[in-house]
């Protein structure tokens, strides 16, 4: 099948127009590209006609929604980025409690518009990171222990695939059209399979939550505050969320109780409460206003971001404690930190259809993470970058006994067998799926899935 030459359409930025450096710039400026040209799909069929356009031309491409990648691989020198950021319709069905969103809308907006109806989806913690993105990777966040993983909530979702030999089409997915390609999505659908144009999502209700904040001056207390967090967050009541962020100088908590009350979020984080004397602050309200109040803006955040992604299934001994506290006292800079995410609850219930995320048994989430350089100043921190990698290669490397696996929304390109660390036993049928749904391998990237045939 081969179809009329393809004229690019929808918002088209080029590399001499004005407003090209922004749009070619990622959230992680610790990589930079040059695109040939930049499309901003307005409707479906702009990405239909970018994708015809990049197969007819033999351009390679990338798509971009809230451009996190963290390993740049939104973006591509010399070719083009098809970004669906601008593709942003809410239709809520209040009574059948769905909402079908376009591909372009952040963690914020998406939070913001179901709250305003009390309802709810599991999103990321970061309001500017693309809804899509995050779902399709698998998507945890404080409400995960209470609704599953975001994936567990896709119930559907339109998506442009290529076609005979320089074609692409739009198919629509759900559980009973496609489900294959519906499974695959729901945890390796970034960049794979196709460009996924909007999502189905089936929500919950929602009235309100209490958020609790704790935080501990310096490090000292790490090994009593680890060891009750890992002992209580995963395995407390479902309705309740918890992060633990391990910095050079403090350690935090954060907390979301789903329906909860102050009194209850600190009965059940009593046992972490009790360690040393924390400061604690405590706030109830709506989803959508809680979730705003705690984003950091993008310009306040550092410029350059380097990750180390990995579940654990046991408790870290004392041992492992102490590889993070040795790493983090040497941390590069104060925004370096140790991130981590309850999990258990909710996640280890698979929902009608499965999923292609594996990692359902994890006790907890966690990765180190450094931050390093001015946001908009090019080059900034570059004398720090090799200290930066060093120390996330080597804290990964030192937590390597301790831990399992990889998250796929968090690649590091560096992954011994990141096959497997993403996907474990799923890489084979993903590999089929692929074949059936991209057997030229159009959408390909250093991480990428290829065809089972390749």
């Amino acid at each position: 099948m081969t179809c009329p030459r393809a004229r690019l359409t929808g918002r088209i930025v080029r590399p001499d127009d004005p407003d090209y450096a922004e749009a070619s710039r990622g959230w992680d400026e610790l990589f930079v590209h040059h695109p040939l040209v930049i499309v901003y799909a307005q409707q479906a069929q702009d990405v239909v006609n970018a994708l015809t356009w990049a197969r007819q031309h033999d351009v390679a491409l990338r798509v971009r929604s809230g451009g996190h990648s963290l390993e740049g691989w939104s973006n591509v020198d010399n070719g083009i980025v098809i970004d669906v950021s601008e593709l942003k319709s809410v239709r809520i069905d209040t009574t059948a409690r769905t909402a079908t969103v376009g591909a372009g809308l952040s963690q914020l907006e998406a939070v913001t518009a179901l709250a305003k109806k009390n309802l709810a989806v599991t999103t990321g913690t970061e309001g500017s990171v693309g809804l899509s993105g995050a779902t399709l990777g698998g998507g945890f966040g404080f409400l995960t222990r209470y609704l599953g993983m975001a994936c567990d909530s896709l119930v559907g979702a339109e998506i442009v695939v290529p076609e005979g030999d320089d074609c692409a089409k739009v198919i629509t997915t759900d559980l009973e059209n496609h489900s294959d390609l519906l499974w695959a999505l729901r945890g390796a659908g970034n960049g794979n399979f196709g460009i996924v144009t909007s999502l189905t999502y089936q929500l919950t209700p929602l009235a309100s939550v209490t958020y609790l904040q704790a935080a501990w001056d310096g490090i000292g207390d790490l090994q009593e505050v680890f060891e009750a967090w890992q002992r209580t967050a995963p395995a407390a009541d479902d309705r309740l969320g918890a992060q633990l962020e391990i910095r050079r100088n403090r350690i935090l908590m954060f907390a979301v109780l789903a329906d909860g009350t102050p009194a209850e979020t600190k009965k059940v984080l009593a046992p972490v409460l009790s360690v040393g004397d924390p400061t604690i602050t405590v706030r109830v309200g709506n989803w959508g206003d809680v979730y705003a109040a705690f984003q950091i803006p993008t310009e306040d955040e550092p410029a350059n971001w380097k990750f180390c992604s990995q579940f654990t299934s046991t408790p870290f001994p004392r041992t492992a404690i102490s590889v993070i506290a040795s790493f983090m006292r040497d941390a590069p800079t104060d925004d370096s930190n140790f991130f981590t995410q309850a999990f258990g609850g909710a996640v280890r219930k698979s929902p009608r259809g499965g999923t292609s995320f594996p990692h359902r048994d994890a006790l907890f989430y966690s990765e180190p993470g450094a931050g390093w350089g001015k946001r908009g100043v090019p080059g900034s921190g570059d004398e720090l970058t090799p200290r930066a990698q060093a120390w996330i290669a080597e804290f990964s490397q030192a937590l390597r006994p301790y831990v399992n696996g990889a998250y796929a929304n968090v690649p590091n390109v560096g992954t011994q067998n990141w096959e497997t660390a993403y996907w474990g036993d799923n890489f084979d049928r993903l590999r089929k799926i692929k074949a059936k749904y991209d057997p030229g391998n159009v959408f390909q990237y250093e991480q990428s899935i290829p065809p089972a045939f390749c």
